[in-house]
């Protein structure tokens, strides 16, 4: 709303003036010597808050030495001031009473000075009248805005701002951890982007802050926090709309992020949408602080109210986790099994078998081999020139065989640090790495800057450890027996079916390793010596092992050591993960799988899906007509002819057009599509996670803010203005517009 000016006879508006405007002082005296100065007589019985929140005196009647301006579009006012300056003859009067009689001069000064300002005044004002007049001399004064109007489109510019912000990842602040700043302001980019906008013709913003107290910012750290919490609300309702059309969904923690001087865990929620699709959306940040029981709570109410979706409604988890943290999260998993059995533990299909269980063990040397391993991703990704280098070395290896050469550099450039085999690959590689590294950290030709350099001795040292050496052998010989079946599971919906079956053979083996441990210990140390003697890497205990254990004088074998360190401990997690990951309900939503007809044909129809889906009764539409539509759909299929082609994944089948005669099939379907290990086909709903890569590695960790993040990872969003503001506007009723400064 325009602002006026409140002295007799002053016609000046916000609109078509360029002055500042300054609100009655809330003080009583200066006040009253405002409205005895303005010539105002029927403001005299106004109080002086009911002053300062309607009435404005323009910049026109103070002396230029009590007007200073902080900023382009801040102007201050003393403390002090009085206003002196104005053009009706009773102050005049009133003036001339009270002044100095032995002062001719200043009088005079004073005179001119106010002789020049009527000048100026008049010639304003005369601007002013022609401006608020068309061509044909008609008033085209502007429309008067509202108060509540004007306070929805300063919120919409606010809110405008925050989510180009986010979706372009600028931080909210521009600042480094060593250089301070006030907690009670706006961080500097968000206030630089709103004063360039103000700057850009934005009139909204601009009369908010001309008609605001000069002690106020553009908008406080409490608003912009309301800001991002209205943002994070309407995106995660806009997000997670089809989930609760659907009901069914579950629940994937990422790796532990550092959020400042926090540790979060990503969240994310698997569902099908409208079109039978699985989709897999970030949903936020998981603050992991606390015990077990709180950060559970957390968990569940993370989901409940921020997400607004039904806890009895999840049906999967899954966890990515390594390092220390995997314990406490593997605790919180089991706890909400335990509230919710039907939220199955599963493992994810973001993330290799073998490479997940791996993962999860939190034994030094396997502590080891998985950070050698992503360091080394991370180095031979810094430039393609490095890649050669390994390339080169693999080649000088290799000489005799180049099929396993090739074999080798076709892998190295498809991530082979993540895959089903990479602890196979990693075993072949590891004479042509430590080359590799030696020749880049030695740095003859002066070819790799120092970082880089500095990297390759960093990773050589590891490689030529002999714990690195032994236990990525038995890591290698270990999971070689889970790796066709992981693999198995990240395939079609027919083989991660027949995976499920061969669940129990894999287990039978591990189980043998696990009883004949000490001739399996001896093949896999004598593998490991060899490979070392090749390296010149000396066999010995690890040096952490004589500074821990107790001064008994007594010198432990290596091929002891290790046994009992490494090979015992690896075999025995993974025999215990394997358990924990397929459970009696896991493996009984797997055997469900047999409802999609290309694995109703392949076992000849012969399926007794009943049995297996009775954990998901209470999720069909009509339990009781159950029995009779799986025999018709037994039969549609089977008596299909020779032409008809069977779906063969859950997709498909859930994509046909008469699959609609058949809701319990359809809803059964649906609630398997949501588990965690089936993988997500459409590229365009993995997104996520690799928004969320992508966002973690190009933003520093005092940079990144949790709310900034989930508009950045769902930048592609619909994003309605004027929805967050009327939800603002719920949430925060009694909020101001803008609030003081402390």
């Amino acid at each position: 709303m325009p602002n006026f000016c409140a002295a007799l006879n002053c016609s000046r508006n916000s609109t078509h003036s360029v002055l500042a405007f300054f609100r009655f002082p809330r003080d009583p005296e200066r006040c009253k010597k405002w409205v005895e100065n303005c010539s105002r007589s029927d403001l005299k019985d106004k109080t002086p808050d009911h002053l300062n929140k309607y009435h404005r005196l323009c910049a026109r009647h103070f002396e230029p030495n009590l007007i200073t301006k902080t900023s382009p579009f801040r102007t201050v006012l003393k403390d002090t001031a009085i206003p002196t300056i104005f053009d009706n003859p009773s102050f005049k009067r009133s003036k001339n009473e009270t002044e100095n009689k032995d002062a001719p001069e200043a009088k005079k000064k004073k005179s001119d000075s106010q002789s020049e300002e009527t000048k100026d005044n008049s010639e304003t004002t005369t601007k002013e009248i022609s401006a608020s007049k068309n061509g044909d001399g008609v008033d085209s004064s502007p429309q008067v805005i509202d108060e509540e109007t004007l306070n929805k489109e300063y919120l919409k510019s606010l809110l405008d701002v925050v989510v180009m912000m986010g979706t372009q990842n600028i931080p909210l602040h521009g600042h480094s951890d060593k250089e301070p700043r006030s907690k009670s302001f706006t961080p500097s980019n968000f206030q630089a982007l709103l004063e360039y906008r103000i700057n850009a013709g934005d009139e909204f913003l601009r009369k908010k802050f001309e008609g605001s107290p000069v002690n106020l910012e553009y908008c406080s750290s409490t608003q912009l926090q309301q800001i991002l919490e209205v943002m994070e609300k309407c995106i995660c309702e806009e997000l997670l709309a089809e989930v609760k059309e659907g009901r069914f969904f579950s629940l994937v923690v990422d790796n532990l992020v550092e959020m400042g001087s926090e540790s979060h865990l990503p969240l994310f929620v698997r569902f099908v949408d409208k079109t039978n699709t699985l989709r897999e959306e970030f949903v936020g940040f998981l603050l992991f602080e606390g015990d077990v029981e709180a950060i559970t709570e957390r968990l569940v109410a993370e989901v409940t109210e921020k997400c607004a979706l039904d806890m009895q409604y999840c049906r999967g988890q899954a966890y990515l986790c390594s390092g220390v943290s995997t314990t406490k999260v593997k605790a919180v998993v089991a706890r909400i099994a335990e509230l919710y059995p039907l939220a199955v533990l599963t493992p994810s299909s973001n993330c290799s078998l073998n490479i997940c269980l791996a993962n999860t063990m939190t034994f030094t040397g396997v502590h080891l081999v998985m950070s050698t391993l992503k360091k080394l991703d991370a180095f031979f990704s810094k430039s393609p020139l490095l890649q050669n280098q390994l390339e080169s070395a693999i080649s000088i290896y290799y000489q005799g065989n180049e099929e396993k050469a090739c074999i080798l550099k076709e892998a190295c450039s498809l991530k082979w640090t993540e895959q089903h085999d990479t602890f196979e690959l990693a075993v072949d590689l590891l004479e042509s790495l430590l080359l590799c590294m030696d020749s880049v950290h030695d740095n003859e030709d002066h070819k790799w800057n120092d970082e880089v350099a500095h990297s390759a001795f960093v990773i050589s040292e590891a490689l030529a450890d002999f714990e690195f050496v032994m236990t990525l052998v038995v890591l290698k010989n270990v999971l070689s027996f889970s790796r066709a079946f992981g693999k198995n599971l990240q395939g079609k919906t027919n083989e991660v079916f027949f995976a499920s079956n061969s669940l129990t053979a894999v287990l039978h083996s591990l189980n043998e390793v696990y009883d004949n441990i000490e001739v399996y210990h001896e093949f896999w140390f004598e593998e490991a010596v060899n490979l070392a003697a090749a390296l010149e890497i000396p066999v010995k205990v690890p040096r952490l092992y004589f500074r821990k254990r107790p001064t008994s004088g007594e010198e432990i074998q290596p091929e002891i050591y290790y046994k009992e360190q490494v090979t015992l401990p690896v075999v025995t997690h993974v025999i215990k993960e394997l358990a924990d990951l397929f459970s009696e309900n896991h493996l009984k939503a797997l055997n469900s799988l047999s409802l999609v007809p290309a694995i109703m044909g392949q076992l000849k129809f012969n399926t007794a899906e009943e049995t297996s889906a009775d954990i998901y009764k209470d999720d069909l539409l009509n339990p009781d007509t159950f029995p009779a539509e799986l025999h018709c759909w037994k039969i549609k299929w089977k008596h299909g002819g020779k032409d008809v082609v069977l779906p063969s994944t859950i997709y498909e089948t859930l994509q046909l057009s008469d699959v609609k005669f058949f809701p319990n099939v359809c809803a059964l379907l649906k609630v398997l599509y949501n588990l965690p290990v089936f993988a997500l086909s459409n590229g365009n709903c993995s997104t996520a996670k690799q928004r969320l890569t992508t966002y973690l590695e190009d933003t520093p960790v005092h940079h990144r803010n949790k709310s900034m993040a989930l508009f950045y990872i769902n930048s592609a969003i619909k994003h309605d203005l004027d929805n967050m503001v009327e939800t603002y506007l719920k949430m925060f009723p009694d909020s101001e517009p803008s609030e003081k400064r402390d």
